[in-house]
């Protein structure tokens, strides 16, 4: 049998190139490789965004679209909604019985993700945000877990508790194994951060011809290069690091004639503008696809989120038992 593989997106907006190279064009690998699960995070989504539910419900559709333009297949990947699926938080709430708060307080990633929230105090859903995780990954037993350095906290902890439950009742669960993402996070256009929705500095996913051209034309470059011929610093510079992830083939050449001064940024911004028309073109027409068929995106949804609970439904009943609470059985 195949192993399970299992990633997700908080439903926090329509996702853009920093999430495409980082994880989504990796899962359309994946799908060919492993029993893959993609889930729409919108439980978790809550921690940060508690107060405004209305956003993640008008998002739910808008991602479903970016995963299907992408090239997820639902005939090769189960794409289902976290909160549709129960057992889920039923699981959290018997890990959170040995997980010590102290844990999850030093937990680098809470801390890192804490600062840069605009929360104004700790809140438990926040706080108890990795063992909501842990139980994401255990629920349907998933053995491959595609993160990036920064999420390794995370996957460690619920290694932990997967561990520690089968040392308390009965091994049911496996301990997942990271598969590290290698690509760097995307920079934003602006240069002073990682592209982020909330900072305006993303190109989306369904993002126009005219939208791309506009945003990669306004992008920042190297602030310290005045004129066209003067030596440029491309480590510092988004529109090299867009060559880098989207066009790998001429980023040693793009780097050399930047730091020589023989490419001038527009140049090397028509020919990213170029490569990255040529990527997005084929996507538009997948979601115009799926756009036009409201009824096929829900019934994918909801066919995957079925299957999903009948799993879930399963593995809690192997849990109930081993914490010798089917009283009725």
């Amino acid at each position: 049998m195949k192993e399970r593989v299992l990633t997700g997106d908080r439903v926090t907006g329509k996702l853009h190139l920093g999430h495409y190279a980082g994880s989504l064009q990796n899962r359309v690998i994946l799908q060919d490789q492993y029993e893959s699960y993609v889930f729409l995070a919108d439980v978790q989504a809550l921690t940060t965004h508690f107060d405004r539910p209305e956003l993640i419900r008008s998002h739910i559709r808008e991602i479903m679209l970016d995963y299907l333009s992408v090239g997820i297949d639902p005939g090769k990947t189960t794409l289902y909604v976290q909160s549709m699926i129960p057992e889920i938080a039923e699981l959290t709430i018997f890990f959170s019985m040995f997980v010590t708060v102290n844990n999850l307080r030093h937990n680098p990633t809470v801390k890192a993700e804490s600062k840069n929230s605009s929360l104004d105090e700790m809140y438990y859903g926040f706080l108890g945000y990795p063992v909501s995780q842990a139980a994401d990954i255990a629920f349907c037993k998933a053995t491959i877990i595609p993160v990036g350095e920064d999420q390794l906290p995370h996957l460690e902890l619920a290694r932990k508790i997967v561990r520690r439950f089968n040392e308390l009742y009965k091994p049911i669960f496996v301990e997942p194994q990271a598969l590290i993402s290698e690509t760097p996070r995307l920079i934003g256009t602006d240069g002073n951060a990682k592209m982020s929705k909330s900072l305006g500095n993303a190109i989306t996913l369904d993002a126009s011809t005219e939208d791309l051209a506009h945003k990669i034309k306004r992008a920042v470059t190297d602030p310290a290069r005045v004129h066209k011929n003067d030596p440029g610093h491309p480590g510092i510079c988004p529109i090299y690091a867009y060559h880098r992830a989207f066009l790998p083939q001429d980023a040693a050449e793009i780097r050399e004639g930047c730091e020589r001064g023989s490419i001038g940024c527009s140049a090397c911004k028509e020919r990213i503008t170029s490569a990255l028309e040529m990527l997005l073109a084929p996507m538009r027409e997948r979601r115009a696809y799926y756009a036009a068929r409201p009824r096929l995106v829900d019934d994918i949804l909801m066919a995957g989120t079925r299957h999903t609970r009948s799993l879930a439904q399963e593995t809690m009943n192997e849990v109930r038992e081993a914490m010798s609470l089917d009283y009725f059985k």
